[in-house]
């Protein structure tokens, strides 16, 4: 019973400092009727414009830091590949790396996933991570390969 109370009390607290109306059948206040001014007052404040930097607009629709999000994202992105649709997968496994940033898998995927669309330079540059981030992976060899082969197809690009 005193918790309630003190729940009670506490809501009726903050409804008051923040000037909300206690009661639901209150009826809204008529904003064409303003109240006198005293004599000698200051004018009034210009209302303020609204802030454009606002945290709900800016504010990403997914947390940053999601590692079972990331997990979701690469399973998601497997099946997109699986299906043949490259662009999802790539969006899929890219969400991923920004979910779990130092998470080295989504890169490898994300490379095989640029590769096969024909971005070799994004491929490189995500099989590189994968590299970075995991040095002593057991397909390393094999990513190596694939980004000696990719380095000189673009080499040969450039040169034609």
């Amino acid at each position: 019973m005193r918790l309630r109370c003190a729940i009670q009390f506490l809501i009726t607290a903050s409804l008051l400092a923040a000037g909300a109306p206690l009661h639901a059948q209150d009826p809204p206040k008529d904003s064409s009727s303003k109240p006198a001014e005293p004599p000698g007052a200051p004018p009034p404040k210009p209302p303020a414009k609204p802030n454009k930097d606002n945290a709900t607009q800016n504010a990403p629709d997914q947390p940053t830091w999601d590692p079972l999000r990331a997990e979701k994202d690469m399973e998601v992105g497997q099946y997109y590949m699986r299906k043949g649709d490259v662009e999802a997968a790539i969006d899929r496994f890219q969400d991923a790396t920004l979910a779990k940033p130092g998470y080295a898998i989504p890169f490898r995927f994300l490379g095989e996933a640029q590769e096969k669309r024909g971005l070799k330079k994004q491929a490189i540059k995500s099989y590189q991570r994968y590299l970075d981030l995991y040095p002593h992976a057991e397909d390393g060899d094999k990513i190596k390969k694939k980004l000696e082969k990719l380095w000189k197809e673009v080499g040969k690009e450039k040169k034609e």
